[in-house]
């Protein structure tokens, strides 16, 4: 009997103004994502993925001290909290991507895992931190990661993630791979004339070089006061051979769905055994050369 698992993400934007206060962005996106958690769960969707930061705007176009307060503490705060009711609620394993504190003054981008019956399982945090484009400024957010690329062995599947601006770095995308996982999750927020033509190229890589299955999320709209560029969303998720198998729109509030059978997983990789055919022994140049 093939082993198929019901997955989804989301995909929202902003409608506010942008210069609400922080705690009313929050109750915005909240709830616009609260009902499409609803959904999912109505769906029987077994594992779920929301976008990067996934209650607010994309607040680092712009360097602000005031987003600080958007940080929540992992998992104590209020959203994962509540996340971790959704999914014993459900039955659903949850991805959940907020703005992490630490302690004051240490900051992460970070990703919440919640198994399908609420237990906290870990996070990820983003290793990656741009601070390149207008309307990236990531650096003044965010501490890169420090807790590598741990994999989660969820009731359903062995999830590991990988935060928007990592996808550039194949380096990480192997070591989740390594580390046993079945399928990646990318939360992201990237926008049109940047990035776009990279989308649907650098996440079915990973997905085929690695033999696992990907879960891309961006999210919609020109996100005010600042409107960097169009956050153009189709949300999908890539099998392991690289193929798209489910797509959400450039420009709507969208769950998108779809059913994936991971035993290609092992179809896939007795056929191309790029495992087997590492020569990690003659890697060391990739780690030693600088920069």
């Amino acid at each position: 009997m093939a082993r198929i698992v019901k997955c989804g993400l989301i995909q929202t934007r902003c409608e506010l103004s942008g210069n609400e206060s922080v705690e009313k962005l929050k109750e915005h996106m909240m709830e616009k994502n609260l009902k499409l958690i609803d959904d999912a769960g109505q769906k029987q969707v077994k594992i779920l993925c929301l976008q990067e930061i996934f209650y607010g705007p994309y607040f680092p176009a712009e360097q602000e001290v005031k987003w600080y307060s958007a940080t929540e503490k992992i998992p104590e705060g209020p959203t994962i909290k509540l996340m971790q009711e959704k999914a014993k609620k459900y039955n659903m394993v949850m991805v959940v991507p907020i703005y992490e504190e630490e302690i004051t003054g240490v900051y992460y981008n970070t990703a919440a895992v919640i198994d399908a019956d609420g237990t906290y399982l870990g996070k990820y945090r983003k290793n990656h931190i741009p601070h390149t484009h207008p309307g990236f400024w990531e650096k003044f957010y965010f501490k890169p990661g420090n807790l590598g690329y741990p994999v989660f062995r969820t009731s359903y599947a062995d999830v590991g993630v990988y935060i928007c601006y990592d996808r550039h770095f194949p380096e990480g995308a192997r070591i989740l791979g390594l580390n046993g996982a079945e399928i990646i999750f990318n939360p992201s927020a990237t926008v049109a004339g940047l990035s776009e033509y990279l989308w649907k190229l650098e996440q079915p890589a990973h997905a085929v070089a690695n033999g696992y299955f990907v879960g891309a999320i961006n999210r919609i709209g020109h996100e005010q006061p600042w409107d960097i560029g169009e956050f153009y969303g189709t949300s999908y998720f890539c099998d392991p051979r690289g193929q798209i198998v489910a797509e959400a729109s450039r420009d709507q509030d969208e769950l998108v769905v779809a059913d994936l059978d991971f035993d290609i997983i092992r179809e896939v990789r007795n056929v191309w055994q790029f495992y087997r055919d590492r020569r990690p022994e003659t890697y060391d140049e990739m780690v030693d050369l600088l920069p």
